[in-house]
Parts: C-alpha cells; structure tokens; sequence
C-alpha cells in the first residue's frame, strides 16, 4: 500500500510539530510548513527524527497569508509527495488588545493565517479526496472557536469561523470517504501562552509559577496544560477507520473549560 500524505501547517515547532511526527511514526509521509528558510527548518533536531520513522518528510516555506503560496504549497507536495491525503491546519498566530486599540494590520493578519488559509489549503486539497473518496481534513481551532475571552476579538473571531468552516466543509462531504473536523484546545504551553505567562509575571509582580498557577485555575479545572502529544494523539486517530462517522465536530480537549 503506497504511504498517504499528510501536509501540516505550522508544523516548525509546539502542536504543529507534535502533529507531525505522530503521523510519521505511524507511516504517513509529511510536508512540514513555517516561515522559517529550509536551512533553519531541517537543520533542527526533530527534522531528522521524523525522517527516522522511514516515511518521506519534506519542508516548505510558505507564508499562508499569501495565498498564491498557499498554491505553491501544494504544487511542491503534488511533486514531492504527492496528492495531500491529510490536510491539518495548525498554523496561528495571536495578539491580545482592547477592540478600539486592535491594530487593523494585526486583525487582518490574524484573520488571514488562522481562518483564510484554511479556507484556500482545503479548496485546494478536497478535489483529489473527492476523487479517491478517502481523506482527513482536521482543523486545529480552540476553545475560543467555542467561547470567548477579552482583548482577542480577532482570535476569538477566527477560531469561531474555524470551527462554522469545518461544519460546513463537513456538511458538504457527509456521504463521501472524507471527513471533516475541528480540534479545540485549551491551555497548552505553546509559545502564545508562555507570552501571556510573561506579561502576567511583568504586570502582575508574580513569579512564573503562581502566573501559570493564576493562568490555569481561571479556566482549566485540570489545572493542567492540554499537551502538545494529546492532541497529536487525537489526530491520529482521526485519521483512522475509528473516525470515519466522526464529521463536522469541534471536539474539546481543555481540562473541563468548557464543563463549566
């Protein structure tokens, strides 16, 4: 049986990263995806871990508010890889600020790379899914594509179009062999979440453990981080014949956040 592919945006490092060697070491071949030059990215240690499970890995740099290399994207998987079989959109960005204070460069931005890219990779990967009536489209939103918080209007807004996205997408392929869902985290220790431990520590005279202690206990009763793993886990078995009637949810992995 010849390897399926898997193209994980944001996949340089955190979730993104997780991801993407959970699907190697189980024999998917992965194009991995970030800002950074090809020479940094495979220079990395982890590069050559995921390459260890003997599957294909590959790397492009892409910047997914541009969608013209959103086109590129693909065009170097068709090549490399072949036709994506999984598509995960991982790749966010986040800024925290009163609506009226919200840079208008910052908002378009955010929406761009978290909900907008989202919308051109699976325009651009459900035809040969149809086609082969098999394929994995799981977007990586949030609890905030579920609830909201203060001062992250555009995040919040984003990951709520994220998780209306993938019920629709799911909606148009219910009786086809591709399944469309949404993953929404809680708090995980991901570098947007250690800036605002940071500004906590700063603002708020704390040390780092009662900022992430103060952190934790305002929404995630597990007072746990949401590991990078667990939701790489959950992924996979997405991707499995378990998951084929699973279509259209936003499954929460959040410590109780939403229990509440």
């Amino acid at each position: 049986m010849v390897a399926r592919t898997a193209l994980v945006t944001g996949s340089t490092s955190g979730i993104g990263l997780a991801i993407a060697l959970d699907l190697a070491r189980n024999g998917l071949n992965v194009l991995l995806n970030g800002l950074e030059p090809p020479e940094l990215a495979i220079a990395n240690r982890t590069y050559s871990e995921l390459s260890a499970h003997g599957t294909k890995v590959r790397y492009y740099q892409a910047d997914l508010r541009n969608p013209s290399n959103i086109q590129d994207l693909f065009h170097f998987c068709n090549a490399e890889l072949g036709p994506v079989d999984v598509l995960v959109n991982n790749a966010g960005i986040q800024h925290i600020a009163a609506v009226e204070e919200f840079p208008v460069e910052l908002w378009d931005s955010i929406l761009a790379t978290n909900l907008t890219a989202a919308f051109h990779t699976t325009r651009l990967a459900l035809p040969t899914m149809r086609s082969r009536n098999w394929g994995r489209i799981i977007n990586i939103a949030s609890v905030h594509g579920l609830v909201a918080s203060p001062r992250k209007s555009a995040y919040v807004a984003a990951k709520h179009g994220l998780v209306g996205f993938t019920k629709s997408v799911a909606l148009e392929t219910a009786t086809t062999g591709v399944t469309v869902n949404a993953i929404c985290p809680g708090w995980v220790l991901t570098p947007l979440v250690q800036k605002q431990i940071d500004a906590r520590v700063t603002n708020d005279n704390l040390s780092y453990e009662l900022a992430t202690q103060k952190l934790l206990s305002e929404k995630q009763p597990s007072e746990q981080f949401v590991t990078p793993q667990q939701i790489a886990e959950l992924v996979t078995f997405l991707c499995s014949p378990s998951a084929n009637n699973i279509r259209g949810t936003a499954w929460n992995i959040d410590g109780g956040w939403l229990a509440q």
